[in-house]
């Protein structure tokens, strides 16, 4: 009888916060650049530089902190980790070992049985980014770029209670998306601003122990974790039912291969020997300090969820839509706003928008077109000044470019016709057309004026009010 295994995950998550200047030096953050563009001696490591603390940053942790529920550390301070690699400027990284800035607390999820579950949050502290090696294959050399020297991160260390990929992503994804209702950072993984490493065991299910694990680097989207997950999971188990030990090591994910291979044995701490920073002073928290960012927090998307359903009388499922992204969260009020229809706005945002964010492989936070935009065609739809089909002519000039509803309508002469004359004699001529669908309707199959109304419309290239074309069609069919 084989045995049974439960996999134990534990997460560190790295989050670029959306400063604009580095953590210790005024230098861009800006992703991209030429190479070693956004650099000073400060984030280059050059003798005698002396690191000055970002306060924003500090405001930016402390945000996510409160967000997560966590005990702020009222005195906290740097460490420098010491290790020597070519991206590593200044042969240590400044981070927080001893007191970091947030402890002890928890994002609650969904399970895949549609229970709850809170996942632990051990610490989140600050630190600063290592530059990045580009490898130039055809030299058989790399480079080293330090753009990315000295960028801010937050480091968020989960406890090890997630238990399955399904529940990891969960908590990513939750995890994402609060920090991007904070405004503290973009988290695009494709970019690098959020990286997950996952910290992985298993062991006999029922066992309290656990398993030696293992830690898996290289994941940059949602997928490779996932998949990185399961391939670990059982390489895991093979070792163990075949008798060998699972050595704890740091592992490198290809996600082309899917496959994982060792990088080097698992540092501890005191292979890095951390002492405390002797630049940096420590950070003073004070009360008052942490109210007034309490104070500037937004509505998070539980809280959103909540008040779209009571307020606006939304479905569930619009609302879980409309929060997923802050940017369609950010739309759908603004448009609300102005055109007090709720329900229009959100069918607008998630059928048309989102038709065609997947026909331009783009994401909610490419979308350029204004609340006011969209709010104007919903008035010009509902006035009757355009009939549905043209309005789904004119969204595509409003995604696209972002133009003045009222006044493309106007310019390309797209205002339904509710002249009842020339819809009259419109149908007429229809009619006279086609007499066999003129006849299957009064021989009893009505869906043959389903047919007529389209013809109608196709002679009136699509600007005719479509209920007085039935209506019409109704009475001259009638006779």
């Amino acid at each position: 009888m084989s045995k049974e295994y439960e996999t134990v995950i534990g997460l560190e998550v790295h989050v670029e916060l959306a400063t604009k200047t580095k953590i210790f030096c005024s230098c861009s953050t800006a992703f991209g650049g030429a190479i070693n563009a956004h650099t000073c001696p400060v984030c280059t490591g050059m003798p005698g530089s002396l690191p000055v603390l970002n306060k924003q940053v500090v405001e930016y942790a402390m945000a996510v902190g409160l967000a997560t529920k966590c005990e702020i550390t009222r005195y906290c301070k740097f460490d420098r980790k010491n290790y020597f690699y070519p991206d590593n400027p200044q042969n240590y990284q400044i981070s927080q070992l001893y007191l970091p800035i947030c402890r002890n607390g928890g994002i609650e999820i969904e399970t895949e049985q549609g229970g709850k579950k809170t996942v632990g949050i051990h610490e989140i502290h600050m630190e600063e980014d290592a530059g990045k090696l580009v490898h130039d294959e055809d030299g058989d050399v790399s480079v080293v770029d330090f753009n990315r020297s000295g960028v801010p991160l937050i480091e968020i260390v989960s406890e090890p209670d997630m238990r399955s990929a399904e529940e990891v992503i969960a908590y990513l994804d939750k995890l994402r998306l609060m920090i991007q209702y904070l405004g503290a950072s973009d988290c695009k993984l494709q970019e690098g601003s959020m990286r997950a490493d996952v910290n992985l065991s298993v062991r006999e299910a029922g066992a309290k122990e656990f398993g030696t694990r293992t830690e898996m680097k290289n994941l940059n989207s949602f997928r490779a974790i996932a998949r990185a997950i399961e391939n670990e999971t059982n390489r895991q188990i093979d070792l163990i039912e075949s008798g060998e030990k699972v050595v704890q090591e740091t592992r490198r994910w290809d996600d082309g291969k899917a496959y994982s291979y060792a990088m080097r044995s698992k540092e501890d701490a005191q292979d890095y020997r951390y002492f405390p920073d002797p630049d940096l002073v420590p950070v003073s928290i004070s009360d008052e300090w942490i109210e007034s960012v309490r104070a500037k927090q937004p509505e998070l998307p539980t809280e959103k969820l909540a008040r779209y359903q009571s307020e606006y009388g939304l479905p569930e499922y619009d609302a879980q839509i409309l929060t997923g992204t802050k940017k369609f969260a950010d739309i759908f009020e603004a448009a609300t706003e102005i055109c007090k229809k709720p329900k229009k706005v959100s069918n607008w945002l998630m059928v048309e928008t989102i038709r065609l964010l997947k026909e331009n492989a783009m994401d909610a936070e490419d979308i350029r077109f204004s609340p006011v935009n969209l709010a104007k065609l919903i008035d010009l739809t509902d006035n009757g000044t355009v009939n549905s089909t043209v309005a789904k002519e004119v969204f595509e000039a409003v995604f696209k470019e972002d133009i003045d509803p009222e006044k493309y309508v106007e310019e390309k002469g797209l205002k339904t016709v509710n002249d009842a004359g020339a819809l009259r004699e419109t149908v007429e001529t229809v009619m006279k057309n086609n007499p066999k669908s003129v006849e299957d309707y009064k021989n009893g199959k009505e869906k043959a004026i389903g047919f007529l109304v389209g013809q109608a419309m196709k002679a009136m290239k699509g600007k005719a009010n479509p209920g007085m074309v039935n209506e019409i069609l109704k009475e001259l069919l009638s006779k």
